[in-house]
């Protein structure tokens, strides 16, 4: 369907409202209800055994009929009509109705819901849009159901209602139906069902629990936002429906069903502020003799802990959840402190640790990846600012020949500062320590001799140490490797004793002789010492993926700016100052 088509449809039904066009008589174009953002919608109607529940100031409820409505204005409450049968109206995508009755019936429903609603400007919420997930090109009768639909709105928006329509499911916006949805747009509000299985949302706990709602949210405002409908006209419908395989409470217990009926009221506001969402609706509390799944006695109870959470003043949803309900509102919320970008438990991740490193890296992705990895590392080692400060006077021992000026130097030619690579030191002993805790297999006799060969240029040093050492493989006498060694252990005097900083502790050396090529030595002197190696090697490929299943691990518990992760990974900062590397 192209969209000068559609155009052409709602030019002929203006055509046809003739005299209809004016507002109903007697009526006040009273019913602005939209005062605030993000608005509260109730489903109300006679269909809900304690609709009563919802009569009161404060609330605004969705209603159909002569009957209920009048009432819930009388107790205070706002009203809107909620229209339950759109599908009669407009026919269905296989089964479109007469496009020749449609004006008519929209003009004889808006009549009617004028006068339920008592104004002449009502908001009518349609139940509902039957397939907005189908991609263009439409077959023949979805091409006409979605003008019907157009044409309803069209005509209900041209009489002075504020209809608002209701869809499902994630709608299919691209091309042609892009169009359809912006002239959607044009004349109606869209309300995004988004509905949840509350024992997921349950079993993922407070935290991550919450995340999940946020993030479904704001992608229901997504699919609309992204095609050019404004936040204006865009509203979010929560489900409580208690109808199993439908996307409610799904046979959760009560209490844990509270809590998650807790957690949709609060994820929805924070979108919504988030957002500048128009509108919050809630469906579910009705109890039809036709659907016998959604009779159930905890739903007045879910109803005001959900009335409660937006507003305390509403009802008093501790007392209805009973005994044992989590009475916080902040648990597993979106409120971090000023300054952090993240929050682990008692482990922050701030913003003022993120940005050097943009700076260093030029990239916010690898900045925000280093910097939540190394708080997860931090939870598993940990490493003091004097360990830090040993290592780099280490550092600037073997790599420098001790000048700070000339480490200063290089830390300036690499456009960072002091305290970034004293933080880049920082993550290589907690690499180095948790490494050391990885439990590997041993190497074979043949990869210990290809080792000599591939790496027979790597410096081999004969020393003695007082203590057992990793490097040597656990012994006190043996050749140590430059690349597993302590940096500076290649450039002390022979035959002196001297401690030598390592990062899993200080060592007394004494070298026993000169460095040499490790493919000079008999392969049988060095085989512990090659084995060792190999074993530090096979440590070093695990960490990255330890590191992934420590930061996936993280997430659960994590929060974060606008619920926004960065990449799970490694980021190794000594790629941009080499120097750093505690190993060669």
């Amino acid at each position: 369907m192209k969209r000068l088509g559609v155009v052409a449809v709602a030019v002929l039904a203006l055509a046809l409202l003739g005299g209809r066009s004016a507002p109903a008589e007697g009526l006040q174009a009273d019913c602005n209800l939209f005062t605030s953002t993000p608005t509260w919608l109730d489903f109300a109607d006679g269909s809900v055994p304690f609709w009563n529940l919802f009569a009161r100031p404060g609330v605004t409820a969705l209603a159909s009929n002569l009957i209920y409505p009048p009432k819930l204005r009388a107790a205070g409450a706002r009203t809107a009509y909620f229209d339950l049968y759109l599908n009669r109206r407009v026919g269905t995508p296989s089964v479109p109705a007469d496009p020749s009755t449609i004006v008519a019936k929209a003009n004889k429903f808006y009549d009617y819901a004028a006068q339920s609603m008592d104004c002449s400007n009502p908001v009518i919420a349609e139940n509902e849009l039957f397939g907005s997930w189908l991609a263009v090109p439409w077959s023949a009768t979805n091409a006409q159901y979605r003008a019907n639909v157009l044409l309803f709105l069209q005509t209900l928006r041209q009489r002075g209602a504020q209809p608002w329509l209701l869809v499902n499911a994630k709608p299919y916006t691209d091309g042609t139906a892009g169009d359809w949805w912006r002239q959607v747009g044009d004349v109606a509000g869209i309300v995004r069902e988004v509905y949840f299985p509350a024992p997921l949302i349950y079993r993922r706990g407070p935290i991550y629990g919450n995340r999940t709602l946020r993030q479904s949210f704001r992608n229901g405002v997504l699919d609309f936002t992204k095609i050019g409908i404004p936040v204006s006209k865009l509203g979010l419908f929560l489900g409580f429906q208690t109808t199993k395989g439908t996307g409610g409470r799904e046979g959760l217990a009560a209490k844990p069903w509270f809590e998650t009926v807790k957690w949709q009221a609060l994820a929805a506001r924070f979108v919504a502020k988030e957002m500048k969402v128009s509108s919050l609706w809630s469906w579910g509390w009705a109890e039809w003799t036709t659907m016998p799944g959604e009779h159930d006695l905890q739903k007045p109870k879910a109803a005001c802990v959900y009335m409660w959470t937006r507003n305390p003043k509403l009802c008093n949803g501790p007392a209805a959840a009973g005994k044992g309900f989590n009475r916080s509102r902040t648990e597993g919320q979106l409120i971090l402190p000023p300054g952090l970008r993240c929050k682990l438990g008692a482990t922050a991740v701030s913003w003022s640790a993120i940005n050097p490193i943009l700076k260093l890296t030029g990239d916010s992705e690898l900045a925000f990846s280093n910097a939540f990895a190394r708080a997860v590392e931090q939870r598993a080692a940990r490493v003091s600012s004097s360990d830090i400060l040993a290592a780099e006077r280490s550092l600037v021992a073997a790599r420098f020949g001790g000048s700070g000026g000339a480490y200063k130097a290089a830390i300036a030619q690499a456009h960072t500062s002091l305290s970034v690579a004293r933080s880049i030191i920082g993550d290589e002993l907690r690499r180095a320590r948790i490494q050391a805790k990885f439990h590997v297999g041993g190497p074979s006799a043949a990869e210990i001799a290809d080792y000599r060969t591939n790496y027979g240029d790597v410096q081999a040093r004969l020393v003695e140490t007082k203590s057992q050492a990793a490097w040597l493989g656990g012994r006190r006498t043996g050749y140590a490797l430059a690349s597993t060694a302590p940096p500076q252990l290649m450039s002390i005097a022979s035959g002196r004793w001297a401690a030598v900083w390592s990062p899993l502790g200080t060592v007394r050396v004494r070298p026993l002789g000169p460095p040499k090529t490790l493919s000079s030595l008999p392969l049988g002197s060095v085989r512990t010492s090659i084995r060792s190696a190999l074993i530090d090697q096979a440590r070093e490929q695990r960490f990255p993926i330890w590191l992934a299943a420590a930061q996936k691990a993280a997430f659960p518990e994590a929060i974060c700016w606008r619920d926004q992760f960065p990449e799970i990974g490694e980021v190794d900062l000594t790629n941009y100052l080499p120097f750093l590397a505690l190993t060669q």
